[in-house]
Formats: structure tokens, sequence, C-alpha cells
């Protein structure tokens, strides 16, 4: 056997409370560790990079460990025989969140962390396991231990990349890893000189550099700075919203690609096996009761993750087996993780102002096969097709303006591509990478308040669509997306000739671009030699946003009532308010932009959008039409009767002069 997986459960509790969760019953919580062993010789394992430097036990296996925690039925037989993979988001717990409108927690246990127990009613086994294995413990977030390559006991260097952005003054000491909750990369040397630090405003601004002595690699330490090979000590401060940036001989790299082999053999393990080698029984298997189906979600981070463990054929285990049925990324945007690397920062991703570097985002991008009109390469994410997922692709229009999003759904050069069959895209239009459904606009964190639309009802529904897709063939509804064919892609010059010339708001000239790129000869094989990388200016990918009307609303896409029936402008774009680099980008938050409630309120504003007032003239109308949009996303399958209801009762607070 080349992998072997025993399960140490030191949690097993009720869920909820013992609440019962209608005809599925109550539900209970197992919390442990899962520790591996493989063969690094097995072509199951040897595409991992550095494997083969990775210390052997006496059995010659590679070793490594992680946390996992599984909600199911207490009585397993009166689940839906489904596994609901959540993929961790820095090893942060999210669905429950996202399909439960629930409180957030890490170690969800109470009432409250069920939320209104989407999951649970529909009898999914829902799982966690860290993958991210250069992620510090803290907070209940679910790590993984993986080894540390060696050559043949001698340390393994190479050129090592850190990018510094802080939003506060009297910022003087970091990580090299910019945070507080992921391993830094020890520089080989501590010697400032041996490294190159710069500072500039924006992006495209020139690279100035910071003499040797004007920093060092040092932390600080009852408030002295303390030599250290983790750390970046600039004793003028960093100044707020500036990028600086690290190249630096880093040393010890982890094997972080463990983190795919990982996720393919537990889910393996759980779905097909009775016990683990060490006897302990499979806690999703009682009474011949199992696992028919299991399903992938991820958002942000985690959905780069699905796509990058698809496209790098993780989807099939060691019997040739298809591991997820489906997976679902959520706001992934067009990219993919970095794990698979040595010296991989999967933390990190392309921004227009923070990381736009940061390899990841590039071809393919696409579910289909397609031709780089830019390098000549042909590839698309799903090629296997004996173990391809179905996929059902969600993002929003922040990941339009910040992830390229627009190339999963059209070629290098912006042209329309037809839908893989087993792949469906839908555009949440209007709403930001973030749509927590607990919480509201944020005033003060950028520019403009955040964008506060609800996209949770969307993704129950396509669940939904999801299993019945993977069950019995019941094919889903068309992709909603922008198309260059009919004008609702476009360039960000042409949305903003239509955007409105609304009061105090300046509506961006470009998106986050992105260019051919040159990591090194090796990039391939999971080695980047150069850094920063080099960028082809001749060789740009199309990046296309969504086309919007004359509110400043985008006009494709899966459309929420509220959008349909809207009361503001909404955006996936911001900027930022730091002292530095304030035309920037706000990163992933996007805009709320209130239409005036009345006529006069329109006149003495200047803004030319119509009042609320004029659009809707009553709750009453209002609440109408909010609930004719709803019907009609529930007749397309894209919405559930009691999130329908549940967009009516929002509705009826509003107050809109009779």
């Amino acid at each position: 056997m080349d992998t072997q997986v025993r399960l140490n459960i030191s949690t097993r509790e009720a869920f909820a409370e013992g609440l019962a969760f209608d005809d599925v019953g109550p539900y209970e919580r197992l919390a442990g560790e899962v520790a591996f062993a493989v063969d690094p010789e097995s072509p199951h394992h040897a595409m991992v990079v550095d494997i083969e430097n990775a210390p052997r036990n006496a059995d010659g296996l590679v070793e490594f460990a992680t946390d996992f925690t599984i909600l199911k039925p207490v009585e397993l037989s009166r689940g839906n025989r489904r596994i609901f993979y959540d993929v961790n988001n820095r090893g942060n717990l999210r669905a429950l969140q996202f399909f439960n409108d629930a409180v957030h927690s890490n170690e969800p246990s109470a009432t409250e962390h069920a939320g209104n127990g989407f999951l649970m009613r529909r009898g999914y086994s829902v799982v966690w396991s860290g993958w991210q294995g250069d992620l510090i413990p803290g907070d209940g977030r679910q790590t993984m231990r993986v080894p540390t390559a060696t050559d043949n006991g001698r340390d393994i260097t190479g050129v090592t990349r850190s990018e510094f952005i802080v939003d506060a003054p009297g910022v003087t000491s970091l990580p090299l890893s910019s945070n507080d909750y992921t391993v830094s990369y020890e520089a080989a040397t501590v010697d400032s000189s041996q490294a190159t630090f710069t500072v500039r405003e924006y992006e495209r601004d020139e690279r100035r550099v910071i003499a040797p002595d004007a920093w060092r690699f040092a932390n600080l330490v009852d408030g002295a700075p303390v030599e250290s090979a983790a750390h970046c000590y600039l004793p003028e401060g960093f100044r707020p919203g500036w990028i600086y940036e690290l190249v630096y001989e880093a040393k010890n790299p982890l094997v972080l690609g463990l983190g795919f082999t990982g996720l393919r053999d537990l889910i393996s393990f759980l779905r097909h096996d009775e016990r683990d080698a060490d006897g302990t029984p499979n806690p999703l298997r009682d009474n011949g009761n199992g696992v028919d189906r299991a399903y992938a979600w991820g958002r942000s981070q985690s959905g780069r993750y699905l796509r990058e463990f698809v496209y790098q054929g993780y989807n099939a285990d060691s019997k040739g087996r298809r591991v997820f049925e489906g997976i679902s990324p959520h706001v992934s945007g067009g990219g993919r993780v970095i794990v698979n690397f040595r010296f991989g920062q999967p933390g990190r991703h392309s921004r227009e102002h923070t990381d736009h570097l940061y390899p990841g985002d590039q071809f393919p991008f696409a579910y289909s096969t397609t031709t780089d009109a830019l390098t000549g390469k042909t590839d698309g994410l799903l090629k296997r097709p004996d173990t391809d997922p179905l996929v059902i692709h969600t993002h929003t229009s922040a990941e339009y303006w910040e992830r390229r999003a627009s190339l999963v759904h059209t070629d290098s050069l912006g042209a329309d591509i037809p839908d893989h069959e087993r792949a469906r895209v839908f555009f949440f239009t209007g709403s930001q990478h973030n749509a927590d459904p607990l919480a509201g606009p944020k005033i003060g964190a950028a520019r403009h308040p955040s964008n506060p639309l609800n996209t949770t009802p969307l993704l129950r529904a396509l669940l939904d669509v999801l299993d019945a897709w993977a069950t019995d063939g019941t094919a889903p509804p068309d992709s909603r997306a922008p198309r260059r064919d009919d004008e609702t892609a476009v360039d960000a010059s042409v949305a903003s000739n239509v955007f409105p010339k609304i009061p105090g708001v300046d509506h961006p000239q470009h998106p986050n671009r992105v260019f051919v790129q040159d990591h090194g000869p090796d990039y391939d094989a999971g080695l980047m030699a150069i850094e920063p990388p080099g960028e082809d200016h001749s060789r740009e990918y199309a990046v296309l946003l969504p086309q919007v009307d004359s509110d400043g609303n985008e006009v494709a896409g899966l459309k929420t009532p509220q959008v349909e029936v809207p009361l503001a402008t909404y955006t996936g774009w911001n900027y930022r308010v730091t002292e530095g680099a304030n035309n920037a980008l706000a990163g992933l938050t996007g805009s709320h932009l209130p239409f005036p409630a009345t006529d006069a309120e329109r006149v003495s504003s200047g803004d030319p959008r119509r009042s609320i007032d004029e659009r809707y003239g009553s709750t009453a109308r209002y609440v109408r039409l909010i609930a004719l949009a709803a019907q009609r996303l529930v007749e397309q399958r894209l919405l559930l009767e009691e999130d329908a209801d549940r967009y009516v009762e929002l509705a009826m607070q509003q107050r809109i002069r009779a």
C-alpha cells in the first residue's frame, strides 16, 4: 500500500446541543488528527515537489498530518450519503457561514453555528481538514504539518520574494511572510547586503532601493531590534499604503504539495475504506451505510485550491476512482493557488496593488481547452474526462476587477469560449468578494461604504443544482456571465463612459492587468528562479469587465432580487483610504452607493440617478417587484422557495413613501 491513513478522533460531541434537523435528526461533531505515511516513490505521490528530499521513517515512508473536523448525522442512514467538503481558507472554516447563514466559528459546536441548518437539513456530512502546510496554529484554524525538504541533511536554498503593505503608521518590524499566521521562510544569511529591499507607492512606479544599512533582518523584542532570519526591521517605519518588496535567499522549503495528496487520500478513505491502518472504524460508514458522492466547495483562496487540485490531476485516487463528483470554486477568479512549489506562499494572490506579480494567474484560466494566442500553449483545467468533476464556478463583480475573472470564460484575446460540457459559470451580479450574510456595509474601511449584497441564497440553490446534475444527470441552468458577442463584457473604458457621474465617485480606469510572465525555466516543475518575475508588456491578456446600465449596475449575470429591483448602485470596486496609494483599488471590496431617496435630494446633490420615490412610489409596489423577481429565479432553479420568502420579508422592512 502506497498510502497509510490513521485517524485519531479526540473529540466526539453533540452538535448544536442535539438539535434535530428535520427528518435527518441530530448531528454530532468529530475532531482530531489524520496521520499519513506515503511512499515517495509511488507515482501517486512522486509529483509532489521536493518529496524526494523529505525525511523518511524506518519503512521508507514520508509522514505528515492534518487536523480534521466532521459534522455528521448521528444516524448515518438518515443522511443523504454525501460528503460536503469545505476547503478551508487559511485554516478558517467557511461553509456554515456561507450556506447556513451561521455565526462563523472554526470550532462549530453551538446552535448559532448551525444557522438556518441548510446543510444539515439536506443531510450532508460536512468535512474539513488542513491543507496549507505553512499555517501557524491558532484561533482554531485547521492546519497541516508537513516535512521540511533538505539535500541529504544540508539546507536547500532559493531566491524568494516577500511583499509588505501596512495600513497604519508606526509599524517597523514584520514577519517575512507579512502576517502573524503564516510561517516565514528564513533568510539563508542575515547580511542585508545580500538581499534587495525596495519601495514604491504604486505597482506601476519605479522601485527605489533601500540601502542595506537602513534596514535589518530583525524583530522587535521589548521595543529593541533583535536579529531574526524570519523578520524585516525598518527603523524609519513602513509608510502606509506603499509597497515594500524584499528579494532574498531563503532556506528550508516546506513540502507543501502534500496538501493535495492529503485531501485526495482522506476523501478516498472516507468514501471507500471500512477501517484505517490501525483498525479504527471509518466514521462515515455504519452498518453498510457509506458515501455515494462527494462535493467540494471553496471560496477565494480555497476556490483557487480546487481549480489547481483538479488541473494537476488529484481528482483521481490511487485506484483511479473519481474523488469528487462535483466541485464549486467560489470567488476564485481566473487564478489557481501556488501550493506544489518550492518556497510556495499559497496565502498570497495577485491584485492590482497588492502582490500584483505573485504567480497563480497564468494560462490556462478556463475549464475548456483553448490555445493561448500569446504563448502558443494549448491547455485547459478539465482534461481528464474519466475523473474530472462537474463544476459550478461562481464569482462576483470584484473578481472581474481584481482577479481576472473574465478569463474563466474568454480566451487570451477576450473572445467568448464555449462552456465545457462539465462546467457552468455564474456571475453574481453587482456583489463583492466577501458577502457575509450577517454583515452590512462597512464605513471607513474604504473610500465608499462596502457592498452589503448577500448572495448566500444563490450558493444554496446552486448546490442543489450540482447535486441533481451529479445524481441523475439533470442539466444545470445555462451559464450566466458577461459575453463579448452581446457587448455585456467590455473594456474598462467602455464601462466608464456609461457609468453615471455620481458626485464624489470616480470609475476606475482599468482592472488588475496580467501579462505573460517569466518565473524561470523550471517553473512548470515547481521552481521559481526569477524574482520579481519578468513581464512581457507586449503580450497582455485581455481582462474584460461587466458592462453597466445608466444606474451603474451591471447588466449581465445572475441577479439577486435586490439587484433586479435596486435601491443603490452596487459595484465590485472601491478605493484604498490609507495616506499612501489612496487611488489604488481597495482589494476585493466593493461599493454601496444608495440612490437619492427623493427627487428633492436628487436635485440638490446633482445625482443623475432617479430617486427611490420616482422608481417605486411605495413600499407595497417595491415588495411586489421583489417578489416577482424572486419567483422568476425560483422557476429557473436559481433560488429556493424559502429564500424567495426571505427576500420578500426583507423588502417589507423598507420604508418607501406611499
